[in-house]
C-alpha cells in the first residue's frame, strides 16, 4: 500500500510541473504571432493613440517575461484575459465551451470503449473463425474512416434525408432533456468514436490472444477451472493493461476530434471558440483555449496513468 501511494504521489507531483511547461510553451509560442492584440480588440478604425493606450493598459509593451508573470498571476485567479471590442472574458467563454467539448469527448470515448471491448473480446475468443474475420474487416474499415467524412454522411442520411436527428440547433442540458441531448450528440459522438473503436478493437484482440496463449491459462484449465471463469477473472484483467495505457493517449485525440466535429455540427464548444478566435484574430481567446485543452489532456493522462498502476499489481512492486 505504501508503495502504491508513493507511485500515485509521484504522478501527482509531476502534474504541476507539466502544467507549468505547457503554459510556458503556449504563451511564448503565441507571443510570436504577428497579430497585434490591440488592433484585434479595437478594430481598424482605432487611432494610433487609442492603440497605444490599450497596449499600455494591458501591459503589451512590457518585457515578455513580465507579461508571462502577469498572465500566470491572472491564470491562478481564473482570469485568462479579454478579447473583442467589448472586452469579453476569455475565462467566461471557456467556461461555457469546455463542458460541451468534454461532454462530446467523453460520450464518444464511452461508445468506443464499450464497442471495442465487446468486439475485441469476441474476436479473440473466436480466433480465426468467421466472427473474428468479420470483426477484423469491420475494425479496419473503422480505422480507415475519417470522423469528419463520416459526419457529413450522417448529416446527409439521418438529418437531410430521414429527418431523424438534428444536425444543428441548441444543445439542451442532459439533466433537463436527456432525449434531446442524446439526439443532438448522437451523430457527432458516433462519428468521433468510430476510428477509435477500430483501433482499440485490434489492440484488445491482440492483448487477449496473448493472454489466452499463456501457461497460466492452460494450468488453470488443467485444474478443472471453467474456461469462462479463467477468462473473466484473470485473462480480461491482464489483457486490459495495454489498452488502458493506449486509451490515455487516445483521449487527447478524442478532444482534438471533438473540436473539429463541433464546427461541423455547430456545437458551441471549444472548437467553435477557437475558430471564432482565429477568424477574428483574437489572440487571447486562441491562447486561452489552446492552454485549457492542453492542460485537460495532461490531467486526463495523469488519471489514466494512476488507473494503470491500480490495474497492474506488478508496477506497485517496482
Amino acid at each position: 500500500m505504501n508503495n502504491l501511494l508513493r507511485l500515485i504521489g509521484n504522478r501527482l507531483l509531476w502534474l504541476p510541473i507539466m502544467v507549468f511547461g505547457v503554459t510556458v510553451l503556449v504563451f511564448f509560442l503565441m507571443s510570436l504571432s504577428p497579430i497585434d492584440p490591440a488592433f484585434s480588440a479595437l478594430g481598424e478604425n482605432a487611432s494610433p493613440d487609442q492603440l497605444e493606450a490599450y497596449r499600455v493598459e494591458h501591459g503589451l509593451n512590457d518585457p515578455l517575461i513580465v507579461r508571462y508573470g502577469d498572465y500566470m498571476a491572472g491564470f491562478f485567479h481564473g482570469d485568462l484575459g479579454t478579447f473583442g471590442p467589448s472586452n469579453q472574458s476569455v475565462s467566461a467563454r471557456i467556461a461555457t465551451a469546455l463542458p460541451i467539448t468534454l461532454q462530446l469527448g467523453f460520450f464518444g470515448f464511452i461508445i468506443a470503449i464499450v464497442a471495442s471491448a465487446i468486439l475485441g473480446v469476441v474476436s479473440a475468443l473466436y480466433r480465426d473463425r468467421w466472427p473474428d474475420q468479420i470483426i477484423r474487416i469491420f475494425s479496419i474499415a473503422c480505422i480507415a474512416t475519417p470522423s469528419f467524412w463520416l459526419s457529413v454522411l450522417f448529416i446527409l442520411l439521418f438529418s437531410s434525408t430521414l429527418h431523424l436527428l438534428p444536425a444543428s440547433g441548441p444543445l439542451p442540458a442532459f439533466t433537463a432533456d436527456p432525449g434531446g441531448w442524446l439526439a443532438r450528440m448522437a451523430m457527432p459522438g458516433i462519428a468521433l468514436a468510430v476510428p477509435l473503436t477500430g483501433q482499440m478493437t485490434r489492440i484488445i484482440r491482440t492483448s487477449m490472444v496473448e493472454e489466452l496463449d499463456k501457461d497460466y491459462v492452460r494450468t488453470a484449465r488443467g485444474f478443472g477451472i471453467p474456461y469462462g471463469t479463467v477468462v473473466a477473472r484473470n485473462v480480461l484483467r491482464n489483457a486490459l493493461i495495454t489498452p488502458v495505457t493506449v486509451l490515455g493517449l487516445k483521449f487527447g485525440y478524442m478532444i482534438g476530434g471533438a473540436v473539429v466535429l463541433e464546427v461541423i455540427f455547430a456545437l458551441p464548444g471549444m472548437g467553435m471558440a477557437i475558430v471564432s478566435g482565429v477568424t477574428s484574430n483574437y489572440v487571447m481567446l486562441v491562447q486561452g483555449v489552446v492552454l485549457v485543452v492542453a492542460i485537460t489532456f495532461i490531467i486526463v493522462n495523469v488519471i489514466v496513468d494512476m488507473l494503470y498502476i491500480l490495474i497492474d499489481p506488478r508496477i506497485r512492486t517496482v
